[in-house]
């Protein structure tokens, strides 16, 4: 991003464009209304039609076949003669081939981080919960699961009941939840594929921000034993019941059955508190959801700054979603830090490219159109504004979905694009703080760790005044730089992380259904 110019003359008619590299031959208008034809960019560039904000105007004549090119990548080809001042979008430009994984090789060197740290950031802390294992909560929440979805409506009975019977006996408890699914039954429990959602549902119950006090509610006649998914049983673990057992005489027996368990979890919790932990102790998801053409200007860098400083720290931070790094897969791989990592990034994207095929889909699908609405043409604009958000620093480990991480620093987590399937694999992962970008807006959020919102444009940020928790806009105006705000993002996350201050997802009880990636056949 050190490369992007900003078109700041304003006379009268001339707009405000951002171009993201000296070699693109379109830039991004920014001016929040958009932009007049005969308006004047970049100095001589006059546009010969309207163009939205967040659309691209020509800098230069296009004829048929010629390389339409942001971020100083090709992100498309011309498929008619497109004028200086035209806008460039998904209707004159085609997709490019994905780069070939066989032909991105991996040549050993020095990963360099381009980003200027000051001295003190090691001292850097934050409030959390200590646990056994080690790891750190930013949460101390009561957790319930099931092994089957047969028992989804009784969960949500006892967690409604729960939270306003039980918990305002116990002060220090922040929330119980109810982790419900599809799976369970009627499936092929011993399919190769299977293992995903079984390790994904195991791995989400060891949640750091659970302190390792879980229940798991069963059916009795379930192909997914509960005992498969616990992360312990008995004392300081998790504890089952199944409903199924002969002692429930009806409905209500069951519910004392399972609010007795609750209280003796609860118990154990509420005697939990805030420490002082490292910023070694994080671990951030990053992902993006209804992305727009300035999520790759503003809100993915400066997340990816704030990424950088964590690592530096310590810390551990993943970005995942496969489609949408498949086509920037030829700049992440040379950031692998051995052999081995990097072709486990390969790896994970023909698995997908096989995935998607099987499927009979292509790439292609994972443009929405908002996204194409917000001014992102193709999957590899997309892509390519999207891995900016893991920063700079060397990618230390790959894992594979459902799995959790297993080395501090940056980790590429494998998962599809689809924002409930990333957050539910980035939960199983092992992460207690969520970084969450956003251009067109969306009210995802989760109950189980906290999601900062952050707007890649400030007309989203000043329109969902109360469901943004950052405004990375300013950035496009050259108001803040990236480091600036990098900085206040990673701010943000340290008082979160403590309990300082609550994201609007958590004020606003703002929460969605956790959706399993299952590739496994049903039966």
């Amino acid at each position: 991003m050190k490369n992007t110019i900003i078109d700041t003359q304003n006379p009268p008619l001339e707009g405000r464009v951002i171009k993201t590299s000296p070699d693109d031959n379109v830039a991004i208008v920014v001016t929040p209304s958009g932009l007049k034809r005969g308006s004047i960019v970049m100095g001589t560039t006059v546009l010969l039609e309207d163009i939205p904000m967040g659309h691209k105007v020509a800098l230069q004549s296009l004829e048929t076949g010629d390389e339409v090119r942001r971020y100083g990548q090709v992100i498309g080809y011309a498929t008619r003669t497109i004028e200086k001042g035209s806008w460039v979008n998904e209707g004159n430009i085609s997709l490019p081939e994905p780069p070939k994984l066989e032909d991105i090789k991996f040549i050993a060197s020095p990963v360099a981080r381009s980003l200027f740290f000051p001295a003190g950031l090691e001292e850097a802390s934050f409030m959390g919960y200590r646990n056994a294992d080690g790891s750190v909560g930013t949460k101390n929440v009561l957790a319930i699961t099931t092994s089957v979805q047969c028992v989804a409506g009784i969960t949500n009975y006892i967690e409604n009941k729960i939270r306003k019977e039980l918990l305002p006996l116990y002060p220090n408890v922040d929330d119980v939840v109810a982790f419900n699914h599809s799976y369970g039954c009627g499936i092929a429990i011993d399919a190769p594929g299977a293992i995903v959602p079984i390790r994904t549902i195991k791995n989400i119950t060891q949640n750091p921000n659970f302190g390792g006090e879980v229940m798991i509610i069963g059916l009795g006649c379930e192909k997914l034993r509960p005992e498969k998914i616990a992360p312990m049983l008995g004392e300081g673990g998790a504890s089952i019941l199944y409903l199924q057992d002969e002692r429930f005489e009806g409905f209500y027996e069951m519910v004392d059955g399972i609010m007795e368990m609750a209280e003796t979890h609860l118990q154990k919790l509420n005697q939990r508190r805030r420490t002082p932990c490292s910023v070694s102790d994080l671990v951030v998801g990053m992902q993006c959801g209804g992305s727009d053409a300035f999520s790759g200007l503003t809100g993915n860098p400066v997340s990816g700054f704030a990424a950088d400083l964590i690592v530096k720290a310590g810390g551990t931070v993943f970005f995942s979603e496969v489609t949408e790094v498949r086509d920037a897969i030829h700049l992440l791989v040379p950031r692998a830090i051995d052999e081995t990592v990097a072709q486990k990034l390969k790896d994970e994207m023909a698995w997908y490219d096989n995935y998607l095929y099987q499927g009979q889909a292509d790439r292609s699908a994972n443009t929405t159109p908002g996204n194409k609405g917000g001014g992102l043409s193709n999957i590899v604009e997309k892509a390519l504004g999207s891995v900016a958000k893991s920063g700079t620093s060397p990618i230390v480990d790959v894992v594979s979905p459902g799995e959790k991480v297993r080395k501090k620093g940056l980790n590429f987590v494998a998962t599809p694009a689809s924002d409930f399937a990333c957050g539910t694999l980035q939960l199983a992962a092992g992460m207690n703080m969520h970084v969450f970008i956003t251009g067109r807006g969306t009210p995802y959020g989760l109950n189980m760790v906290p999601v900062i919102k952050v707007s890649s444009n400030s007309k989203l940020a000043n329109r969902w005044h109360d469901l943004i928790d950052f405004d990375a806009g300013p950035v496009a105006f050259g108001d803040k730089t990236i480091e600036d705000m990098g900085w206040e993002l990673f701010r943000l996350i340290l008082e979160i992380a403590s309990g300082t201050k609550k994201v609007a997802t958590d004020k606003l009880r703002l929460y969605n259904d956790l959706v399993l990636f299952n590739p496994g056949p049903l039966t």
